[in-house]
Protein backbone atom coordinates (compact mmCIF):
# COMPACT_ATOMS: atom_id res chain seq x y z
CA UNK A 1 0.00 0.00 0.00
CA UNK A 2 1.17 3.56 -0.67
CA UNK A 3 0.05 7.18 -0.30
CA UNK A 4 0.79 10.45 -2.09
CA UNK A 5 3.71 12.24 -0.48
CA UNK A 6 1.91 15.62 -0.29
CA UNK A 7 -1.14 14.04 1.35
CA UNK A 8 1.03 12.09 3.82
CA UNK A 9 3.09 15.16 4.81
CA UNK A 10 -0.13 17.08 5.46
CA UNK A 11 -1.86 14.15 7.21
CA UNK A 12 0.95 13.70 9.75
CA UNK A 13 1.07 17.46 10.40
CA UNK A 14 4.49 18.32 8.96
CA UNK A 15 2.77 21.20 7.11
CA UNK A 16 -0.39 23.11 7.98
CA UNK A 17 -2.13 22.66 4.64
CA UNK A 18 -1.99 20.18 1.80
CA UNK A 19 -1.39 23.00 -0.66
CA UNK A 20 1.72 23.98 1.34
CA UNK A 21 2.91 20.37 1.12
CA UNK A 22 2.31 20.27 -2.64
CA UNK A 23 4.05 23.63 -3.11
CA UNK A 24 7.07 22.37 -1.14
CA UNK A 25 7.22 19.32 -3.42
CA UNK A 26 7.01 21.44 -6.57
CA UNK A 27 9.72 23.78 -5.26
CA UNK A 28 12.09 20.85 -4.65
CA UNK A 29 11.99 21.08 -0.83
CA UNK A 30 10.83 17.47 -0.41
CA UNK A 31 13.02 14.43 -1.03
CA UNK A 32 12.03 10.78 -0.70
CA UNK A 33 14.99 8.43 -0.31
CA UNK A 34 17.30 11.22 -1.52
CA UNK A 35 15.35 12.04 -4.71
CA UNK A 36 13.35 15.22 -5.31
CA UNK A 37 9.72 14.31 -5.83
CA UNK A 38 6.51 15.66 -7.30
CA UNK A 39 3.39 15.91 -5.11
CA UNK A 40 1.87 12.69 -6.50
CA UNK A 41 4.95 10.55 -5.72
CA UNK A 42 4.03 7.47 -3.68
CA UNK A 43 5.53 6.82 -0.25
CA UNK A 44 5.46 3.54 1.62
CA UNK A 45 6.55 2.42 5.09
CA UNK A 46 10.32 2.47 5.43
CA UNK A 47 10.87 5.46 3.11
CA UNK A 48 12.95 8.41 4.32
CA UNK A 49 11.28 11.78 3.73
CA UNK A 50 13.26 15.02 4.00
CA UNK A 51 11.30 18.27 3.99
CA UNK A 52 12.72 21.76 4.31
CA UNK A 53 9.90 23.82 5.81
CA UNK A 54 9.74 26.68 8.27
CA UNK A 55 13.45 27.40 8.12
CA UNK A 56 14.63 23.93 9.13
CA UNK A 57 15.01 20.51 7.63
CA UNK A 58 12.90 17.65 8.98
CA UNK A 59 14.13 14.11 8.35
CA UNK A 60 11.49 11.47 9.03
CA UNK A 61 11.08 7.78 8.32
CA UNK A 62 7.58 6.61 7.34
CA UNK A 63 6.11 4.06 9.78
CA UNK A 64 2.39 4.27 8.99
CA UNK A 65 0.44 5.61 6.04
CA UNK A 66 -2.33 8.15 6.47
CA UNK A 67 -4.20 9.97 3.73
CA UNK A 68 -6.59 11.86 5.99
CA UNK A 69 -5.40 14.35 8.59
CA UNK A 70 -5.00 12.80 12.03
CA UNK A 71 -4.62 14.22 15.52
CA UNK A 72 -1.18 15.10 16.92
CA UNK A 73 -0.83 12.00 19.14
CA UNK A 74 -1.59 9.69 16.19
CA UNK A 75 0.54 11.75 13.79
CA UNK A 76 3.66 11.40 15.96
CA UNK A 77 3.31 7.61 15.84
CA UNK A 78 3.18 7.62 12.02
CA UNK A 79 6.88 8.45 11.61
CA UNK A 80 10.29 8.25 13.27
CA UNK A 81 11.81 11.72 13.57
CA UNK A 82 15.55 11.70 12.77
CA UNK A 83 15.81 15.48 12.46
CA UNK A 84 18.64 17.39 14.08
CA UNK A 85 17.47 19.43 17.06
CA UNK A 86 16.37 22.99 16.28
CA UNK A 87 18.98 25.69 16.95
CA UNK A 88 18.82 27.40 20.35
CA UNK A 89 16.89 30.66 20.57
CA UNK A 90 20.12 32.70 20.90
CA UNK A 91 21.34 31.55 17.48
CA UNK A 92 18.12 32.44 15.67
CA UNK A 93 18.54 35.65 13.68
CA UNK A 94 17.10 38.74 15.28
CA UNK A 95 14.13 40.30 13.57
CA UNK A 96 14.39 43.92 12.55
CA UNK A 97 11.89 45.99 14.51
CA UNK A 98 11.06 49.62 13.83
CA UNK A 99 9.08 51.86 16.10
CA UNK A 100 5.54 52.44 14.97
CA UNK A 101 5.18 55.82 13.30
CA UNK A 102 8.94 56.18 12.75
CA UNK A 103 8.34 56.77 9.07
CA UNK A 104 10.08 55.34 6.10
CA UNK A 105 13.58 53.97 6.67
CA UNK A 106 16.49 55.99 5.33
CA UNK A 107 18.85 54.53 2.75
CA UNK A 108 21.38 53.79 5.49
CA UNK A 109 18.73 52.05 7.64
CA UNK A 110 17.57 50.02 4.63
CA UNK A 111 21.13 48.81 4.02
CA UNK A 112 21.43 47.81 7.68
CA UNK A 113 18.12 45.95 7.50
CA UNK A 114 19.23 44.15 4.33
CA UNK A 115 22.48 43.10 6.00
CA UNK A 116 20.58 41.85 9.05
CA UNK A 117 18.30 39.81 6.80
CA UNK A 118 21.27 38.44 4.87
CA UNK A 119 20.34 40.04 1.55
CA UNK A 120 23.55 42.01 1.09
CA UNK A 121 27.09 40.67 0.90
Amino acid sequence: MSARVDAWIWAVRLTKTRSQAAAACRAGHVKVNGERVKPAQAVKPGDEVRIFHGGRERIVEVKELHTKRVGPPVAVEAYVDNSPPPPPREHVALAAVRDRGAGRPTKRERRELDELRGRRP
